[in-house]
């Protein structure tokens, strides 16, 4: 009698406890003695992730419908934050290699610090080769299917020591992934690792062994590897590293050898991302994996691209949400985004910038949970690349004359990624108008960040409502703004 009355003493303690916290964690938002801080950055000013305002709410019970408004309810809270970052490619790891050190350590304080920089906190890596890269090479010899010879010398000398000093710049923390873009030669049909290709079937194994060395080699260096994706741009056949895999095919390699080599190698706890190729397909690539539960239960969510657009049509950000609504219990991740067909006299190309702010604040409201830009660094021409893909990122270095050049990208990504903290939960945000684009997010800190975008031509005044609380903001043309309270 006296273990019964115990353990039910024990139970009533844990549903207090657990009641306690609930009470805790559903303290209501308030806007009581709070300012809300104004960053912005716009087009034609120097305004650049500029502190511009401190405002404070007053009443506002009914808005009207001419008023220009942004309704945030941080009552109604959806996916958890993971983080925003870019890749450290070949590419990017040569250039920063050529820069001096005065402009390497601004450089990794741009990007990784959170209080003099825009606090990158994600990293993708690749598996050997990409266009990226000055040439194609693997950690293999070629025919090696057992991986005998396999190793990392090749990266030691630019990208691993670029990863470890940005792990560093990011406070020793970063979530790093890491994705192919094909396997080597030998072990597919068409003996090439360019213009696609497929894996055969007797190299299944060979090459998910090569992603438990890859990942093995690195943690031995001192870098955690949070995690992977399968294949970079399944259904694209690159002039540059590629491989073709139907959503069937990508299915079952993740099934029936990907998932359980892992887990026989001790590391059944990365997480496995799929797809990692653009929004026109994902429901058919998410739907043909996920609705099979023995490759279900592998994977931990779903990457994208935004090149869907090659078509002449529009991005289909619903198409992520879509996804969303049907698997919930998965995590999507935007894994790669780039302004193509570099050209130098675009480098402060509003547009660019725009880009970003239109794709990061749709992806993150169809419950996206991080995102990924492409390469964090390139030279004055957009490269190096092997195959000619020369394209823009946030920051280009000259290797002429050492100068950092920062885009307008790098201004609206950080919007987001300064702002947002790791683990902040997206909280509803809704324009009245179509003139702004918004999304929210709630720290764990209690400050909520409202992330506003105007691509109009004219300056706007809108209110920042919470419940009958509000404050009047101006918006410039052309302008981003992040509003912190």
């Amino acid at each position: 009698m006296k273990k019964i009355t115990t353990v039910a003493l024990l139970i009533v303690s844990f549903l207090a406890l657990a009641q306690q916290k609930s009470k805790i964690q559903l303290k209501p938002f308030s806007t009581k003695d709070k300012t809300v801080t104004v960053y912005t950055t716009a087009d034609g000013t120097d305004l650049r992730l500029t502190k511009t305002d401190n405002l404070q709410f007053t009443d506002l019970k009914q808005p009207l419908e001419t008023q220009l408004c942004v309704f945030v309810n941080p009552s109604k809270t959806f996916q958890t934050f993971l983080g925003i970052g870019g890749a450290i490619t070949d590419a990017s790891a040569e250039v920063f290699a050529k820069l001096t050190n005065e402009n390497q350590k601004e450089f990794l304080e741009a990007y990784y610090d959170k209080e003099k920089g825009i606090g990158y906190s994600i990293i993708r890596t690749n598996i050997h080769s990409c266009d990226f890269s000055s040439g194609s090479y693997t950690y293999v010899d070629e025919g090696d299917a057992a991986l005998k010879s396999f190793n990392i010398e090749h990266d030691k000398e630019f990208k691993i020591p670029l990863i470890k000093k940005a792990i560093a710049a990011a406070g020793g923390k970063a979530t790093l992934y890491v994705t192919p873009w094909s396997p080597p030669a030998f072990m597919k049909d068409t003996k090439n690792m360019l213009r696609g290709g497929r894996l055969l079937p007797e190299f299944y194994q060979s090459w998910a062994n090569y992603y438990v060395k890859f990942i093995n080699s690195y943690q031995k260096e001192g870098i955690p590897v949070w995690g992977l994706t399968i294949q970079n741009e399944p259904m694209a056949r690159q002039t540059w590293e590629s491989c073709i895999y139907t959503a069937e095919e990508e299915r079952d390699f993740l099934k029936n050898y990907l998932g359980p080599t892992l887990k026989k190698a001790g590391l059944g706890d990365k997480k496995i991302t799929v797809w990692d190729h653009n929004r026109d397909l994902l429901a058919q690539r998410a739907s043909t994996i996920l609705d099979d539960p023995e490759a279900n239960k592998y994977v931990w969510g779903i990457g994208f691209h935004w090149y869907e657009n090659w078509s002449g049509g529009d991005s289909m950000f619903e198409n992520v949400g879509k996804v969303h609504e049907m698997y919930p219990d998965k995590n999507l991740m935007f894994t790669e985004g780039c302004v193509e067909r570099f050209d130098f006299k675009k480098l402060q190309l509003w547009a660019n910038g725009e880009r970003y702010g239109e794709s990061m604040i749709h992806d993150f409201n169809n419950g996206t949970v991080g995102w990924t830009d492409w390469n964090i660094l390139l030279d004055e021409n957009g490269g190096p690349n092997h195959v000619g893909n020369f394209c823009f990122s946030p920051i280009h270095g000259s290797t002429k004359t050492g100068e950092l050049i920062y885009t307008p990208s790098y201004y609206f990504i950080g919007h987001f990624s300064k702002f947002i903290g790791k683990s902040a939960k997206r909280i509803s945000s809704v324009s009245s108008q179509s003139y702004l684009m918004t999304t929210s997010f709630l720290n764990q800190d209690g400050k909520a960040v409202t992330v506003v975008m105007n691509k109009t031509d004219k300056k706007l005044k809108y209110n920042l409502c919470i419940g009958t609380k509000a404050t009047e903001i101006y918006i410039l043309p052309h302008a981003i703004q992040t509003l912190v309270y």
